[in-house]
């Protein structure tokens, strides 16, 4: 478990990749949700329980509903 300020983007998606098998490139992180080819709302699940196991700090799941992209739920998932 790292500390929230020590989970970087990269980890972040290293954690896409990894807990959710996505294909995912380091330009589409910020790529609006419609233009991720394999993104489903079942990954945005798997996702929110996999970054919360990662920085042992819960993801504020309401604000995450309102992200458009993968940028979006790290910036709400480990505020600056």
């Amino acid at each position: 478990m790292t500390t929230p300020s020590a989970y970087t983007l990269a980890d972040f998606v290293t954690t896409v990749r990894d807990e959710l098998g996505l294909p995912l490139a380091d330009e589409q992180v910020a790529a609006d949700f419609d233009d991720l080819p394999e993104w489903d709302s079942l990954h945005l699940l798997k996702l929110v329980t996999a970054v919360e196991q990662a920085t042992g700090h819960p993801v504020p799941v309401g604000r995450v509903l309102e992200a458009r992209s993968l940028k979006e739920i790290y910036d709400l998932a480990v505020p600056a």
